[in-house]
Protein backbone atom coordinates (compact mmCIF):
# COMPACT_ATOMS: atom_id res chain seq x y z
CA UNK A 1 0.00 0.00 0.00
CA UNK A 2 1.01 3.73 -0.20
CA UNK A 3 0.42 6.07 2.60
CA UNK A 4 -1.40 9.43 2.06
CA UNK A 5 1.43 11.51 0.77
CA UNK A 6 2.71 9.05 -1.66
CA UNK A 7 -0.96 8.24 -2.61
CA UNK A 8 -1.06 12.47 -3.05
CA UNK A 9 1.87 13.18 -4.98
CA UNK A 10 0.95 10.57 -7.95
CA UNK A 11 -2.26 10.96 -8.41
CA UNK A 12 -2.19 14.86 -8.85
CA UNK A 13 -1.41 16.35 -12.02
CA UNK A 14 -1.83 19.86 -12.46
CA UNK A 15 0.37 22.44 -12.76
CA UNK A 16 2.68 22.90 -10.40
CA UNK A 17 2.26 19.68 -8.95
CA UNK A 18 5.18 17.06 -8.77
CA UNK A 19 3.50 15.02 -10.63
CA UNK A 20 1.88 16.94 -13.24
CA UNK A 21 5.39 18.27 -13.89
CA UNK A 22 7.15 14.87 -14.21
CA UNK A 23 4.07 14.16 -16.61
CA UNK A 24 5.28 17.33 -18.97
CA UNK A 25 8.32 16.18 -19.47
CA UNK A 26 6.47 12.98 -21.39
CA UNK A 27 4.59 13.60 -25.17
CA UNK A 28 1.20 13.04 -24.23
CA UNK A 29 -1.82 12.06 -26.45
CA UNK A 30 -3.97 14.98 -26.85
CA UNK A 31 -6.57 13.93 -29.37
CA UNK A 32 -7.30 11.59 -32.37
CA UNK A 33 -6.47 13.21 -35.90
CA UNK A 34 -10.04 12.47 -36.59
CA UNK A 35 -11.42 14.69 -34.23
CA UNK A 36 -10.10 18.09 -36.59
CA UNK A 37 -10.08 15.86 -39.98
CA UNK A 38 -9.69 18.62 -42.80
CA UNK A 39 -7.96 22.23 -42.63
CA UNK A 40 -10.18 24.98 -40.84
CA UNK A 41 -12.60 22.72 -39.52
CA UNK A 42 -13.94 23.29 -36.31
CA UNK A 43 -12.07 23.57 -33.31
CA UNK A 44 -12.31 21.09 -30.42
CA UNK A 45 -11.98 21.02 -26.85
CA UNK A 46 -8.80 19.36 -25.03
CA UNK A 47 -8.33 18.15 -21.03
CA UNK A 48 -5.34 17.40 -20.41
CA UNK A 49 -3.35 17.55 -17.20
CA UNK A 50 -6.07 19.65 -15.63
CA UNK A 51 -5.51 22.25 -18.05
CA UNK A 52 -8.41 23.36 -20.65
CA UNK A 53 -7.16 23.58 -24.40
CA UNK A 54 -8.37 24.03 -27.48
CA UNK A 55 -7.37 22.10 -30.64
CA UNK A 56 -7.36 23.42 -34.49
CA UNK A 57 -5.82 22.18 -37.85
CA UNK A 58 -5.29 25.51 -39.58
CA UNK A 59 -5.57 26.40 -43.26
CA UNK A 60 -2.23 24.48 -44.23
CA UNK A 61 -3.21 21.79 -42.27
CA UNK A 62 -1.18 22.45 -39.23
CA UNK A 63 -2.32 21.70 -35.68
CA UNK A 64 -2.08 24.28 -33.09
CA UNK A 65 -3.02 23.21 -29.40
CA UNK A 66 -3.80 26.07 -27.27
CA UNK A 67 -5.29 27.78 -24.14
CA UNK A 68 -8.44 27.47 -24.63
CA UNK A 69 -9.79 31.22 -23.33
CA UNK A 70 -8.79 34.11 -24.99
CA UNK A 71 -6.63 36.70 -23.48
CA UNK A 72 -8.61 39.56 -23.82
CA UNK A 73 -11.64 38.72 -21.85
CA UNK A 74 -11.20 34.91 -21.57
CA UNK A 75 -13.97 33.81 -23.68
CA UNK A 76 -13.79 30.34 -25.02
CA UNK A 77 -12.12 30.24 -28.45
CA UNK A 78 -13.77 26.54 -29.03
CA UNK A 79 -16.34 29.03 -30.54
CA UNK A 80 -13.63 30.58 -33.09
CA UNK A 81 -13.50 30.84 -36.30
CA UNK A 82 -11.17 28.86 -37.58
CA UNK A 83 -10.22 30.76 -40.57
CA UNK A 84 -7.19 31.74 -42.65
CA UNK A 85 -4.02 30.29 -40.76
CA UNK A 86 -5.38 31.12 -37.41
CA UNK A 87 -8.40 30.83 -35.08
CA UNK A 88 -10.22 33.73 -34.19
CA UNK A 89 -12.50 35.01 -31.40
CA UNK A 90 -15.79 35.69 -31.71
CA UNK A 91 -16.19 37.91 -29.43
CA UNK A 92 -13.85 40.86 -29.94
CA UNK A 93 -12.39 39.62 -33.45
CA UNK A 94 -8.85 38.68 -31.42
CA UNK A 95 -7.09 36.11 -33.62
CA UNK A 96 -4.19 33.66 -32.67
CA UNK A 97 -2.04 30.95 -34.90
CA UNK A 98 -0.89 27.66 -34.06
CA UNK A 99 2.39 29.00 -32.19
CA UNK A 100 -0.14 31.40 -30.21
CA UNK A 101 0.80 34.75 -32.06
CA UNK A 102 -1.84 37.27 -32.00
CA UNK A 103 -2.16 38.03 -35.85
CA UNK A 104 -5.27 40.80 -35.82
CA UNK A 105 -6.76 42.78 -33.51
CA UNK A 106 -9.68 44.19 -35.43
CA UNK A 107 -10.87 46.00 -32.30
CA UNK A 108 -7.64 48.45 -31.91
CA UNK A 109 -6.45 51.21 -34.19
CA UNK A 110 -4.68 50.11 -37.09
CA UNK A 111 -0.94 52.14 -35.86
CA UNK A 112 -1.66 50.38 -32.80
CA UNK A 113 0.90 47.89 -31.34
CA UNK A 114 -1.24 45.93 -28.99
CA UNK A 115 -1.20 42.61 -30.52
CA UNK A 116 2.71 42.22 -30.43
CA UNK A 117 2.48 42.08 -26.69
CA UNK A 118 -0.25 39.21 -26.58
CA UNK A 119 0.63 36.08 -26.42
CA UNK A 120 -1.40 33.04 -25.84
CA UNK A 121 -0.23 29.43 -24.32
CA UNK A 122 0.45 27.06 -27.33
CA UNK A 123 2.18 23.51 -26.94
CA UNK A 124 4.33 21.74 -30.22
CA UNK A 125 1.97 18.79 -31.46
CA UNK A 126 3.20 15.95 -33.54
CA UNK A 127 0.79 14.09 -35.65
CA UNK A 128 1.98 10.20 -35.99
CA UNK A 129 -0.72 7.27 -36.53
CA UNK A 130 -3.85 9.11 -36.35
CA UNK A 131 -2.92 10.94 -32.91
CA UNK A 132 -1.67 14.40 -32.38
CA UNK A 133 0.72 14.62 -29.52
CA UNK A 134 1.25 17.25 -27.27
CA UNK A 135 4.46 17.81 -25.34
CA UNK A 136 3.77 20.74 -22.67
CA UNK A 137 6.76 20.87 -20.60
CA UNK A 138 10.10 23.45 -20.63
CA UNK A 139 11.18 23.85 -24.32
CA UNK A 140 14.78 22.40 -23.35
CA UNK A 141 13.66 19.08 -22.02
CA UNK A 142 11.48 17.88 -25.18
CA UNK A 143 12.61 14.52 -25.85
CA UNK A 144 12.59 13.08 -29.70
CA UNK A 145 8.56 12.22 -30.49
CA UNK A 146 7.18 8.58 -29.19
CA UNK A 147 8.17 5.73 -31.17
CA UNK A 148 6.61 2.59 -30.21
CA UNK A 149 6.56 0.20 -32.86
CA UNK A 150 2.86 0.23 -33.88
CA UNK A 151 3.09 3.67 -34.57
CA UNK A 152 5.98 3.16 -37.26
CA UNK A 153 3.08 0.99 -39.07
CA UNK A 154 1.45 1.24 -42.29
CA UNK A 155 -2.02 2.73 -41.67
CA UNK A 156 -4.19 -0.50 -42.53
CA UNK A 157 -1.67 -1.87 -39.96
CA UNK A 158 -3.08 0.40 -36.65
CA UNK A 159 -5.92 1.40 -35.28
CA UNK A 160 -6.54 4.05 -32.34
CA UNK A 161 -9.96 4.66 -30.23
CA UNK A 162 -10.88 7.00 -27.26
CA UNK A 163 -12.37 6.41 -23.65
CA UNK A 164 -13.70 8.36 -21.35
CA UNK A 165 -13.07 6.91 -17.64
CA UNK A 166 -13.76 8.76 -14.53
CA UNK A 167 -11.61 8.31 -12.28
CA UNK A 168 -8.03 9.09 -12.13
CA UNK A 169 -5.28 8.20 -14.25
CA UNK A 170 -3.25 6.01 -11.75
CA UNK A 171 -6.23 3.19 -11.04
CA UNK A 172 -6.91 3.01 -14.85
CA UNK A 173 -3.58 2.25 -14.89
CA UNK A 174 -3.52 -0.12 -12.59
CA UNK A 175 -6.52 -2.13 -13.86
CA UNK A 176 -4.62 -2.74 -17.04
CA UNK A 177 -1.27 -4.14 -15.98
CA UNK A 178 -3.40 -6.98 -13.39
CA UNK A 179 -3.03 -9.73 -15.52
CA UNK A 180 -5.07 -11.60 -13.01
CA UNK A 181 -8.24 -10.20 -13.19
CA UNK A 182 -9.02 -11.50 -16.32
CA UNK A 183 -9.60 -14.92 -15.02
CA UNK A 184 -12.52 -13.74 -12.69
CA UNK A 185 -13.96 -9.78 -14.24
CA UNK A 186 -13.34 -10.85 -18.17
CA UNK A 187 -14.96 -14.86 -17.49
CA UNK A 188 -17.73 -14.29 -20.33
CA UNK A 189 -18.57 -18.10 -20.07
CA UNK A 190 -18.63 -19.57 -16.37
CA UNK A 191 -19.22 -22.97 -18.17
CA UNK A 192 -15.89 -22.95 -19.66
CA UNK A 193 -13.76 -24.34 -16.83
CA UNK A 194 -11.37 -25.44 -19.19
CA UNK A 195 -9.92 -22.79 -20.07
CA UNK A 196 -6.19 -21.34 -19.93
CA UNK A 197 -7.17 -18.55 -17.40
CA UNK A 198 -9.51 -20.89 -15.65
CA UNK A 199 -6.92 -23.76 -15.18
CA UNK A 200 -4.69 -21.35 -13.27
CA UNK A 201 -6.43 -18.69 -11.60
CA UNK A 202 -2.97 -17.60 -9.71
CA UNK A 203 -0.64 -17.11 -11.74
CA UNK A 204 3.08 -16.75 -11.09
CA UNK A 205 4.05 -12.87 -11.75
CA UNK A 206 7.69 -11.99 -12.28
CA UNK A 207 8.52 -8.34 -12.68
CA UNK A 208 11.75 -6.93 -14.56
CA UNK A 209 12.84 -3.48 -14.41
CA UNK A 210 13.72 -1.77 -17.52
CA UNK A 211 15.36 1.60 -18.89
CA UNK A 212 11.98 2.27 -19.81
CA UNK A 213 9.37 1.03 -17.40
CA UNK A 214 9.48 -2.45 -16.80
CA UNK A 215 8.46 -5.92 -18.10
CA UNK A 216 6.55 -8.43 -16.46
CA UNK A 217 5.07 -12.04 -17.20
CA UNK A 218 2.40 -13.72 -16.05
CA UNK A 219 2.54 -17.66 -16.23
CA UNK A 220 0.12 -20.03 -15.84
CA UNK A 221 0.48 -23.40 -15.21
CA UNK A 222 -1.53 -25.63 -18.59
CA UNK A 223 -0.31 -29.03 -17.33
CA UNK A 224 1.43 -31.08 -19.96
CA UNK A 225 1.14 -28.33 -22.58
CA UNK A 226 4.05 -26.40 -20.90
CA UNK A 227 3.14 -22.77 -19.21
CA UNK A 228 0.83 -20.14 -20.32
CA UNK A 229 2.86 -17.16 -20.20
CA UNK A 230 1.31 -13.32 -21.40
CA UNK A 231 4.79 -10.90 -21.58
CA UNK A 232 3.80 -7.52 -20.98
CA UNK A 233 5.88 -4.16 -21.26
CA UNK A 234 5.18 -0.91 -19.49
CA UNK A 235 6.31 2.13 -20.96
CA UNK A 236 6.60 5.10 -18.36
CA UNK A 237 4.63 7.18 -17.89
CA UNK A 238 1.25 5.39 -19.11
CA UNK A 239 2.14 2.67 -21.76
CA UNK A 240 0.97 -1.12 -21.80
CA UNK A 241 1.74 -3.47 -24.80
CA UNK A 242 0.26 -6.82 -24.72
CA UNK A 243 -0.04 -9.29 -26.85
CA UNK A 244 -3.17 -11.47 -28.52
CA UNK A 245 -3.25 -14.74 -31.18
CA UNK A 246 -6.57 -13.89 -33.32
CA UNK A 247 -8.58 -15.70 -36.45
CA UNK A 248 -6.27 -13.84 -39.49
CA UNK A 249 -7.95 -9.91 -39.42
CA UNK A 250 -8.52 -9.98 -43.05
CA UNK A 251 -11.23 -12.44 -42.95
CA UNK A 252 -9.99 -14.74 -46.04
CA UNK A 253 -11.70 -18.06 -44.12
CA UNK A 254 -8.42 -19.63 -43.97
CA UNK A 255 -8.61 -19.95 -39.53
CA UNK A 256 -5.32 -18.85 -39.41
CA UNK A 257 -4.17 -17.69 -36.22
CA UNK A 258 -2.08 -14.42 -36.14
CA UNK A 259 -0.65 -12.32 -33.67
CA UNK A 260 -2.58 -8.95 -32.97
CA UNK A 261 -0.89 -6.14 -30.69
CA UNK A 262 -2.93 -4.61 -28.53
CA UNK A 263 -2.14 -1.73 -25.92
CA UNK A 264 -3.74 1.55 -23.87
CA UNK A 265 -2.30 4.93 -23.24
CA UNK A 266 -3.91 5.75 -19.62
CA UNK A 267 -3.96 10.03 -20.55
CA UNK A 268 -4.42 12.06 -17.16
CA UNK A 269 -7.06 14.87 -18.12
CA UNK A 270 -7.09 16.33 -14.57
CA UNK A 271 -7.15 14.43 -11.34
CA UNK A 272 -10.71 12.70 -11.83
CA UNK A 273 -10.83 11.85 -15.76
CA UNK A 274 -8.70 9.74 -17.59
CA UNK A 275 -8.83 9.99 -21.29
CA UNK A 276 -8.13 5.97 -22.45
CA UNK A 277 -6.09 5.63 -26.38
CA UNK A 278 -6.69 2.23 -26.91
CA UNK A 279 -4.99 1.17 -29.77
CA UNK A 280 -4.24 -2.57 -31.88
CA UNK A 281 -1.74 -3.62 -34.35
CA UNK A 282 -1.70 -6.13 -36.96
CA UNK A 283 1.82 -6.93 -36.83
CA UNK A 284 2.56 -8.70 -39.95
CA UNK A 285 1.60 -5.92 -42.83
CA UNK A 286 0.43 -9.17 -45.17
CA UNK A 287 -2.15 -9.84 -42.97
CA UNK A 288 -3.55 -5.98 -42.16
CA UNK A 289 -6.56 -4.99 -39.96
CA UNK A 290 -9.81 -4.83 -41.92
CA UNK A 291 -13.04 -2.66 -41.27
CA UNK A 292 -14.78 -5.40 -40.24
CA UNK A 293 -12.58 -6.93 -37.72
CA UNK A 294 -12.06 -3.33 -35.89
CA UNK A 295 -15.54 -3.30 -35.72
CA UNK A 296 -16.45 -6.71 -33.94
CA UNK A 297 -13.15 -5.81 -31.77
CA UNK A 298 -14.31 -2.13 -30.65
CA UNK A 299 -18.21 -3.76 -30.71
CA UNK A 300 -17.08 -6.64 -28.29
CA UNK A 301 -14.98 -4.54 -25.99
CA UNK A 302 -17.95 -2.34 -25.07
CA UNK A 303 -16.65 1.02 -27.56
CA UNK A 304 -18.18 2.68 -30.63
CA UNK A 305 -17.37 1.80 -33.63
CA UNK A 306 -15.64 4.53 -35.15
CA UNK A 307 -13.24 5.81 -31.84
CA UNK A 308 -14.09 9.51 -32.25
CA UNK A 309 -13.60 11.60 -29.21
CA UNK A 310 -16.82 13.21 -27.92
CA UNK A 311 -18.54 9.71 -27.84
CA UNK A 312 -20.57 9.38 -24.87
CA UNK A 313 -20.63 6.07 -23.04
CA UNK A 314 -23.75 4.87 -22.63
CA UNK A 315 -22.86 2.31 -19.23
CA UNK A 316 -21.95 4.56 -16.50
CA UNK A 317 -22.22 4.61 -12.78
CA UNK A 318 -25.12 6.29 -13.27
CA UNK A 319 -27.17 3.14 -14.83
CA UNK A 320 -24.78 1.06 -12.67
CA UNK A 321 -22.85 -0.12 -15.96
CA UNK A 322 -26.25 -1.30 -17.00
CA UNK A 323 -25.56 -4.79 -14.90
CA UNK A 324 -27.29 -7.70 -15.94
CA UNK A 325 -28.31 -9.53 -12.40
CA UNK A 326 -29.73 -12.60 -14.32
CA UNK A 327 -26.54 -13.12 -16.66
CA UNK A 328 -24.57 -12.84 -13.93
CA UNK A 329 -25.81 -15.46 -12.24
CA UNK A 330 -26.18 -17.87 -15.37
CA UNK A 331 -23.60 -17.16 -17.93
CA UNK A 332 -21.34 -14.36 -17.19
CA UNK A 333 -18.77 -13.55 -13.59
CA UNK A 334 -20.06 -9.90 -13.54
CA UNK A 335 -23.41 -9.18 -15.80
CA UNK A 336 -21.57 -6.38 -17.67
CA UNK A 337 -21.51 -6.49 -21.31
CA UNK A 338 -18.17 -5.93 -23.12
CA UNK A 339 -14.73 -6.21 -22.04
CA UNK A 340 -13.91 -2.79 -21.59
CA UNK A 341 -16.67 -1.81 -20.11
CA UNK A 342 -15.95 -4.36 -16.98
CA UNK A 343 -13.02 -2.65 -16.64
CA UNK A 344 -14.58 0.67 -16.39
CA UNK A 345 -16.95 -0.50 -13.90
CA UNK A 346 -14.52 -2.15 -11.33
CA UNK A 347 -11.81 0.47 -11.91
CA UNK A 348 -14.76 3.59 -11.25
CA UNK A 349 -16.48 1.59 -8.56
CA UNK A 350 -13.83 2.61 -6.16
CA UNK A 351 -14.42 6.53 -6.47
CA UNK A 352 -12.86 9.46 -7.94
CA UNK A 353 -9.44 8.33 -6.36
CA UNK A 354 -8.38 4.83 -4.24
CA UNK A 355 -7.42 5.71 -0.67
CA UNK A 356 -4.23 3.40 -1.72
CA UNK A 357 -3.21 3.32 2.21
CA UNK A 358 -6.53 1.24 2.65
CA UNK A 359 -5.41 -1.99 0.24
CA UNK A 360 -3.86 -5.59 0.97
CA UNK A 361 -2.13 -6.28 -1.54
CA UNK A 362 -1.11 -9.78 -2.22
CA UNK A 363 1.46 -11.92 -4.41
CA UNK A 364 0.04 -10.94 -7.62
CA UNK A 365 0.35 -7.41 -7.27
CA UNK A 366 4.10 -7.17 -8.26
CA UNK A 367 3.33 -5.09 -11.51
CA UNK A 368 0.95 -2.25 -9.64
CA UNK A 369 3.50 -2.08 -6.96
CA UNK A 370 6.61 -2.07 -9.40
CA UNK A 371 4.27 0.76 -11.43
CA UNK A 372 3.88 2.95 -8.34
CA UNK A 373 7.25 3.18 -7.19
CA UNK A 374 8.28 3.58 -11.23
CA UNK A 375 6.18 7.42 -11.05
CA UNK A 376 7.64 7.99 -7.43
CA UNK A 377 10.80 7.58 -8.57
CA UNK A 378 10.36 9.68 -11.77
CA UNK A 379 9.32 12.68 -9.98
CA UNK A 380 12.51 12.46 -7.77
CA UNK A 381 14.04 12.45 -11.15
CA UNK A 382 12.81 15.55 -12.29
CA UNK A 383 13.20 17.40 -9.44
CA UNK A 384 16.71 16.47 -9.01
CA UNK A 385 17.27 17.34 -13.07
CA UNK A 386 17.60 14.13 -14.70
CA UNK A 387 15.17 13.10 -17.16
CA UNK A 388 12.93 10.51 -16.54
CA UNK A 389 12.61 6.79 -17.53
CA UNK A 390 10.19 6.65 -20.52
CA UNK A 391 11.39 9.87 -21.79
CA UNK A 392 13.89 8.53 -24.18
CA UNK A 393 12.35 6.71 -26.92
CA UNK A 394 15.34 4.92 -27.94
CA UNK A 395 15.42 3.06 -24.87
CA UNK A 396 11.68 1.20 -26.05
CA UNK A 397 11.33 1.61 -29.93
CA UNK A 398 12.64 -1.98 -30.47
CA UNK A 399 9.95 -3.88 -27.90
CA UNK A 400 6.87 -5.49 -27.90
CA UNK A 401 4.55 -7.93 -25.61
CA UNK A 402 4.17 -11.80 -26.79
CA UNK A 403 2.12 -14.62 -25.16
CA UNK A 404 2.70 -18.02 -25.93
CA UNK A 405 3.01 -21.42 -24.70
CA UNK A 406 6.53 -21.93 -23.72
CA UNK A 407 8.15 -24.85 -22.24
CA UNK A 408 8.37 -25.48 -18.25
CA UNK A 409 11.92 -26.32 -18.15
CA UNK A 410 13.19 -22.81 -19.76
CA UNK A 411 12.89 -19.27 -18.41
CA UNK A 412 10.40 -17.05 -20.17
CA UNK A 413 13.32 -14.52 -20.98
CA UNK A 414 15.04 -17.32 -23.13
CA UNK A 415 11.76 -19.10 -24.32
CA UNK A 416 9.72 -15.69 -25.89
CA UNK A 417 13.55 -13.85 -26.63
CA UNK A 418 12.49 -13.76 -30.43
CA UNK A 419 8.93 -12.80 -29.76
CA UNK A 420 10.00 -9.59 -27.83
CA UNK A 421 11.57 -8.04 -30.32
CA UNK A 422 9.83 -5.56 -32.73
CA UNK A 423 9.99 -6.28 -36.30
CA UNK A 424 8.42 -2.87 -37.47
Amino acid sequence: MLSREENELITRVGPGTAMGETLRRYWMPALLSSAIPAPDAPPVRVRLLGEDLVAFRDTNGKVGLLDEYCPHRLASLFLGRNEECGLRCVYHGWKFDIEGNCSDMPNEPAESRFKEKIHLQAYPTAEIAGVIWAYMGPSDKKPAPPAMEWLRGAANQYFVSTTHEFCNYVQAIEGGIDTVHSSFLHNNDLSNVKHLKRVDTAPRLEVERTNYGFRYASIRNAGEQGNYVRIYQFVLPFHQFRSHRVDYAAGDGSGEQVPLLKGHMWVPMDDENTMIFNWMFAADPARPLTSEFILKSETSAGRGPNGESGIKRHQTRENDWLIDRELQRAKTFTGIRGLNTQDLAVQESMGRIVPRWREHLGSTDKAIIAMRRLLIEATEDVAEGRDPKGSNPEHYRGIRAADAMLPKETPWQDAAKDLLVALV
